[in-house]
């Protein structure tokens, strides 16, 4: 297409507004087609590739300057008149092209309205939907435009991996949680986001507490010690805390105690009591502060009874109590022998208790020589005779009562038995004493006053 020679001014510039150089054909000129070609090319890969404003002010300033040339080289030689047919044609191109560009830029504006509208909402999914419906033309005739939606997209982005740290952070992985959190403080920074980051937030806080206990506690804790960062952080943390925190310590302590971590359950249901002493569930952490107690009286008094062989070790020397022991009734309550049992251990089973059903701990020690009950004579070895004295067995006793760990008794029984027997086992010398033979009845009766039996 050549043109005529006198092309009409107004043809050209209409020509050349559609951006395609149809005014320089026009003309006749050629070279300078090419030429504009390559800017508005250049222009427009400019504008998708920085997609900045001032790459469109460029364009609109490209595009002012080629009508105007046009216009001004067609104006140097005019026309005798109008010429219809040439501004037919140029409108027919122009027409399409600027009406196309006014298309393409107001359906990115709706665009950037849905995805503002989303974010505005909290809704990063909406946001991102929307942004999708952005296509090549919209970020060649509206970059910038395009471009603002796609900082929406990144920074719901960075908010999906904020999130898969927060998942992390129910696991009870406090590094993950601190990572987080300073993505949403990243995120949070930037203006327009603070629905988003919220939304973020408030589905993981919604997702507390998990289905452990003690998990619950060490976030309820870091949510609750956060004190730095922006308050759209901070304040919900502070809040969550304060909501799991008494059912979390409640619940870990429960757990505890089911795992028979004795201390660390009491100290958990004590943590509770101090931290909310009003709330509806301080009896029972109390009673489990209660059965703490007790388990672990019970592990101390089990130690001391193992160490305890002899008057001066073990439970002997450093009684304890254990508090759910029953009160001694006479004649009906079991007791724990310990110390030296040489002869305890004839007494009868239904004297003695397991630990903690028994009413009292008895300490035995060392048999020693006790009173004199008759002197016999013998003969030996060699035929001479002498005399042997044949004593009672002296033990030493101590009785405690296993409720309060005190003393009850402090007394020496003697122990009975068979003395003088027709025929005398010895080794060596005839021995001047010798200690009776009790038999289990004479041990239960030395032992019986002592227990109340």
């Amino acid at each position: 297409m050549t043109g005529p020679r006198e092309p009409d001014p107004l043809a050209v510039a209409l020509g050349n507004a559609s951006l395609l150089g149809a005014g320089y054909l026009l003309l006749g000129r050629r070279a300078l087609f090419w030429a504009a070609a390559v800017v508005t090319a250049a222009l427009l890969w400019l504008t998708y590739a920085v997609a900045g404003t001032w790459c469109e002010l460029l364009v609109v300033l490209w595009w002012a300057a080629v009508v105007a040339h046009g216009w001004w080289l067609a104006r140097r030689h005019p026309a005798a008149g109008p010429r219809r047919g040439q501004r037919v044609l140029a409108l027919a191109l122009a027409v399409p092209v600027l009406a196309a560009a006014g298309w393409v830029r107001f359906d990115a504006y709706g665009i950037e309205d849905r995805v503002t509208d989303a974010r505005a909402d909290g809704s990063c999914r909406a946001a991102v939907d929307a942004q999708e419906e952005v296509g090549l033309r919209h970020r060649l005739v509206a970059a910038p435009v395009a471009a603002r939606g796609d900082t929406v997209v990144e920074a719901c982005e960075r908010l999906d991996a904020a999130a898969g740290y927060l998942s992390g952070g129910l696991t009870g992985d406090l590094d993950m949680l601190e990572a987080a959190f300073e993505r949403l403080g990243a995120v949070l920074g930037e203006p327009g986001n603070e629905r988003t980051v919220e939304a973020t937030l408030d589905r993981y806080l919604g997702r507390l507490p998990t289905d452990d206990g003690c998990r619950n506690v060490r976030i309820a804790d870091w949510l609750r010690d956060r004190r730095t960062g922006p308050k759209d952080l901070t304040g919900p943390a502070s809040a969550t805390a304060a909501r799991i925190g008494p059912g979390a310590l409640a619940a870990c302590g429960d757990a505890l105690l089911t795992d028979e971590e004795w201390a660390d359950a009491r100290d958990v249901y004590r943590r509770l009591l101090d931290e909310h002493p009003g709330d509806s569930r301080a009896d029972d952490a109390r009673e489990g502060i209660r059965k703490a107690d007790l388990a672990l009286e019970l592990i101390q008094v089990g130690n001391l009874l193992d160490e305890a062989d002899g008057m001066d070790s073990g439970y002997c020397r450093n009684p304890a109590k254990y508090s759910a022991a029953p009160a001694y009734r006479k004649g009906r309550s079991g007791a724990v022998f310990v110390g030296d049992t040489e002869y305890t251990d004839k007494l009868p089973e239904e004297w003695r208790a397991d630990t903690p059903e028994a009413a009292l701990v008895v300490c035995a020690d060392e048999t020693e020589a006790g009173d004199v009950v008759e002197t016999c004579r013998y003969r030996d070895h060699e035929g001479r005779i002498g005399s042997v004295r044949f004593n009672k067995l002296a033990v030493r006793v101590k009785t405690y009562a296993l409720r309060t760990g005190k003393l009850v008794t402090d007394r020496t029984v003697q122990i009975g038995g068979e003395s003088c027997p027709g025929t005398l086992g010895y080794f060596g010398a005839l021995p001047s004493r010798m200690a009776v033979t009790p038999s289990d009845a004479d041990v239960r009766d030395a032992f019986g006053p002592v227990v109340g039996r």
